[in-house]
């Protein structure tokens, strides 16, 4: 009797106990809800970074040597390979390209628009595959070897290919279930399963070991991540992000993403920076003039109203040649001296009429035989010579001025229209012979003997060889003025038109010869090159230049030898945003 009460007793204290560790573990996992504070030394403000997925984007393979640089993208499981020479960017069209997809070599089939294809079922299998890319072509035979990265990887798969783990097992799932917890709510999350396993344990003996194990399971899981994370360090580094599409960007530490098939399109060329010693040059600011001896100027000496001749008034740009008369000038008289000229022409009449009365009374005196020839001839000439006076007069009033071309050439500058009246010495056209033209230059320094091959560049970048002819003994502007022929002008030069001279000095200079267009600016107006450090890379740099003629400058700081340096496309590199 005593025995069978005791056992109740004792089935009664373990059934209250258990509810009891029940009720403990029901309120730690209340309390996991609630806020705590995070372990000391965590940093909490990150974000979890991005995992780039293999799927994303247009994977991509960029090989560079010596002699190639090779990107291949992969689309619809064909390969496309642009293949370039490293020191100039020229795309390599006739070449023999053999590529080896881990152990299946594949001949690459050249396409018209300069690329080169490889179609292998091996690009139908998931995962990472080497790459073997063998050219051969008139620069040289290379070898380039690299790694391709295949997508086809979804979810759970992709998440263990990146990470390297095997999340198969409980205890790596249970850890990621509990991540996201705080330290604090790791310990209750401890302290329920401690309690459920206790409860469990009390109650029956049969789910003694299922209770023994699950509470095992839990109690490390959750100590050792609130141990782990207690500890962490939370400033992991996100990986690079490297552009999956084939459109040109602007990265964040300001270098520009080209992908080949832009490149392509830009015709993107560059040259390895070399040092060199050259002869300097200073820089002069001139303008186009004509030729002083091959045109000129029409200029009115009176002035008056002008008339337009026959054919028209001239119009610009219109060939003409020297005696061409371009226009009237109809000279003006005012009243009072109008009067005065009616009265001498009256007067001269006055003195022709009498004139040849007489004349007639000498020719009947030497017909009856009481004159002499002598007097008629006397006579005529005095007659004669008041005709011209008379005649004299009258165009004073009545004969415009003619306006002539001075010089062969064209009208490089009309200032009137018919009608108009014009001031004397007042320029009413230019003839210029646009074969024909010289540049005039302003010099603040004491200047060495001009080269016989000085240049000069206009501001829509025209090359202009020039010839010398002569210097200035007298300052203009507190300048001396130096003059050059052009030889062989282009067709679109103007006269007035500005430019830069670039003159040699005699000097010798050390740097690096780059073309004028590879230096551009910067948002600040710096001058500046572009890199091509990668394939498909391209970094600005400052530098310190200085001109050497009207194509060629030289870079004093800012480039390195062996750098690659853009000479083609520089600008519209600069413009991608």
């Amino acid at each position: 009797m005593t025995r069978h009460l005791n056992d109740a007793r004792g089935r009664l204290r373990s059934r209250i106990l258990g509810w009891a560790m029940l009720a403990l573990a029901s309120a730690g996992l209340c309390l996991t809800g609630l806020p705590s504070r995070a372990g000391g030394g965590d940093d909490h403000t990150h974000a979890t970074a991005p995992v780039a997925v293999a799927t994303q984007g247009v994977p991509r393979i960029a090989l560079q040597s010596d002699l190639y640089e090779v990107v291949g993208t992969l689309q619809d499981l064909r390969l496309t390979l642009h293949v370039d020479q490293t020191d100039d960017n020229e795309p390599v069209i006739n070449a023999t390209v053999t590529v080896t997809l881990g152990d299946v070599p594949v001949n690459a089939t050249p396409t018209p628009g300069g690329t080169y294809v490889v179609a292998s079922s091996r690009l139908a299998e998931p995962g990472p595959v080497d790459v073997v890319v063998s050219i051969s072509a008139p620069a040289g035979d290379d070898l380039l070897i690299g790694s391709l990265a295949i997508p086809g990887l979804e979810g759970d798969a992709v998440t263990q290919a990146l990470s390297g783990h095997d999340h198969g097992s409980i205890v790596d799932r249970a850890r990621e279930a509990v991540a996201p917890l705080h330290r604090g709510q790791t310990w209750v999350l401890g302290i329920f399963a401690a309690g459920l396993g206790l409860g469990l344990l009390l109650r029956s003996r049969r789910a003694r070991p299922v209770a023994l194990v699950t509470a095992g399971i839990l109690v490390l899981v959750t100590t050792g991540f609130a141990f782990a994370h207690g500890g962490e360090d939370h400033d992991h580094d996100a990986p690079v992000a490297v552009p999956g599409t084939n459109t040109p960007q602007r990265m964040p530490d300001g270098a520009v993403f080209v992908p080949k098939p832009s490149q392509r399109i830009l015709e993107v060329r560059t040259t390895v920076a070399k040092p060199a010693t050259v002869e300097a040059a200073t820089r002069l600011i001139g303008k186009v003039i004509p030729d002083p001896n091959r045109g000129g100027l029409v200029q009115s000496i009176g002035g008056g109203r002008v008339i337009a001749p026959p054919s028209g008034m001239p119009q610009l740009g219109q060939a003409v040649r020297k005696g061409d008369v371009l226009a009237h000038v109809e000279r003006p008289i005012i009243q009072a001296d109008q009067a005065i000229v009616v009265e001498k022409v009256g007067e001269i009449e006055q003195m022709i009429g009498l004139a040849e009365a007489k004349l007639a009374r000498a020719k009947r005196l030497v017909a009856t035989g009481a004159g002499t020839t002598i007097s008629v001839s006397d006579l005529e000439i005095e007659l004669e010579g008041m005709r011209s006076r008379r005649a004299a007069v009258s165009d004073i009033r009545t004969t415009p001025e003619t306006l002539t071309s001075p010089a062969d050439g064209v009208i490089a500058s009309s200032r009137v229209v018919a009608g108009q009246v014009v001031q004397g010495q007042d320029i009413l056209f230019q003839v210029v012979d646009p074969k024909n033209l010289w540049v005039e230059a302003l010099a603040f320094e004491t200047l060495p003997p001009l080269p016989e091959d000085a240049t000069a560049l206009t501001v829509e970048g025209i090359t202009l060889k020039l010839s010398p002819k002569g210097v200035s003994r007298a300052l203009q502007q507190q300048a001396t003025v130096v003059q050059f022929a052009v030889i062989d002008p282009p067709a679109n030069l103007r006269v007035g038109q500005p430019v830069t001279v670039l003159s040699r000095t005699g000097a010798s200079a050390t740097g690096i010869v780059l073309p004028r267009n590879a230096v551009v600016r910067s948002g600040n107006g710096e001058a500046m090159i572009w890199r091509h450090v990668e394939p498909e890379r391209f970094e600005p740099r400052p530098v310190r230049i200085e001109p050497l003629d009207a194509t060629r400058l030289i870079v004093r700081a800012g480039v390195a030898e062996g750098d690659r340096v853009v000479v083609r496309g520089a600008d519209l590199i600069n413009q991608i945003r």
